[in-house]
């Protein structure tokens, strides 16, 4: 079972009771899940060299939403990162939206999201920059998130950060203490000075919009008193162990760094209009457990995670900042004693059939039937829409046009 069976036998109800309140970016995102490798995207028909054997393959929609269009972009991107790797310690730093500002966030996904991302990276820029605790230049990835294992909105930043940076002058590496990064307690005051004052700043220049339950933010004292509600508390920025090194860091990055949501391999079964999927419950030691939702509650939570069109969820600060990283990374590389990265670089393939065989050893030009052809592509697919321009036609229905 997959995300996309869901959304093709729910996706209508859903739409019909909920379409009002659907953003276009949500549509659209709805709609290429519900057509993923199906004929409304077009395809290809392989024909076996041997035993004349027929398979049909239908196109991805690409959509970086969708479950099963992200473990070749998530491959490609993480070995484009292998060259950044440092013979280093490297620690992992959660910056976590409160709880009392999350449905803001929620209403203004991009003004918000940007105000978390420059308030997290300025926050650990200059707590490292301070010579009272590391005296160095830093550099780190960023990647947000919006959810929690139950799917509801849960936004936070979760940060990659080699365990040193540059001295100010450039001629030294400064290493952390081994096993501690910077203290969490300064990380979080200051992150959330920064936030709310820019939240604060965005609201003065009428950046961000108050619809629903939030409407009453709109009067300059509500939104006063939330931030006062917020300022009070003690935000939770978690710095959790060092990895062991730079492969469990690419592991992690190859877990996380393109998820959306959830993936399919959580879901466990879906009858009687409702959806059950694995999740880990953090306030109980991350102990597994099972959700059942109603398909339509299914599909509006997942939703809520789609990103604004264009936000860029990925982004890197420092020393990893686009502009200058090559060369300040072949300084820290210098100085750390090593003439390249770490990591050795290999050839990514660049199509899912390709990264299949790579991973696997298996080879999808391989004739399933008789085991001895090979597989050659004999016609093309033309996309076909059914009447509503939803769903995939049945194979009998389908066009081919000869390659």
């Amino acid at each position: 079972m997959e995300v996309a069976d869901i959304f093709r036998q729910h996706g209508e109800a859903f739409r019909l009771t909920h379409g009002a309140t659907l953003l276009p970016e949500q549509r659209r995102v709805l709609r290429a899940i519900e057509e993923c490798r199906t004929a409304a995207l077009g395809g290809h028909v392989e024909e076996c060299d041997s035993c004349g054997h027929q398979v049909i393959s239908y196109n991805s929609c690409r959509n970086r939403h969708c479950p099963k269009c992200q473990p070749l972009a998530s491959a490609q991107w993480v070995d484009a990162r292998r060259a950044d790797l440092l013979p280093v310690d490297y620690f992992h730093v959660v910056f976590t939206v409160p709880e009392e500002l999350a449905p803001l966030a929620l209403q203004n996904k991009r003004v918000v999201y940007d105000i978390l991302f420059a308030s997290a990276s300025t926050t650990l820029l200059k707590i490292a920059a301070d010579p009272q605790h590391l005296g160095g230049e830093i550099g780190f990835l960023a990647v947000l998130h919006t959810w929690g294992q139950n799917l509801l909105h849960h936004p936070h930043l979760h940060c990659v950060v080699p365990g040193g940076g540059l001295s100010p002058d450039g001629k030294q590496w400064v290493a952390c203490r081994p096993g501690f990064f910077l203290p969490v307690t300064v990380l979080s005051r200051l992150f959330r000075r920064l936030f709310l004052d820019g939240l604060q700043r965005a609201r003065e220049r009428g950046a961000l919009c108050f619809h629903s339950s939030l409407a009453h933010l709109a009067d300059q004292r509500a939104f006063a008193d939330l931030g006062a509600c917020a300022r009070r508390k003690e935000w939770i920025v978690y710095a959790k162990p060092p990895f062991g090194g730079p492969s469990q860091v690419l592991d992690y990055l190859g877990r996380y760094s393109h998820r959306v949501a959830l993936s399919n391999d959580r879901l466990v079964k879906m009858e009687d209009g409702q959806v059950t999927f694995g999740w880990k419950d953090y306030r109980r030691d991350y102990r597994p457990r099972t959700m059942t939702l109603v398909a339509e509650e299914f599909i509006r939570r997942y939703l809520l995670h789609v990103l604004p069109t264009g936000f860029q969820r990925i982004r890197q600060y420092g020393l990893l900042a686009n502009r200058k990283r090559a060369v300040k990374l072949a300084v820290c590389r210098r100085l750390l004693g090593v003439a390249e990265g770490v990591v050795e670089l290999k050839a990514r393939p660049t199509d899912e059939q390709a990264e299949y065989e790579a991973e696997s050893g298996e080879s999808l030009a391989r004739c399933p039937l008789c085991r001895t052809g090979r597989l050659q592509r004999v016609e093309v697919i033309a996309p076909v829409r059914v009447a509503g321009g939803r769903g995939s036609m049945p194979l009998g229905c389908l066009r081919l046009d000869s390659s």
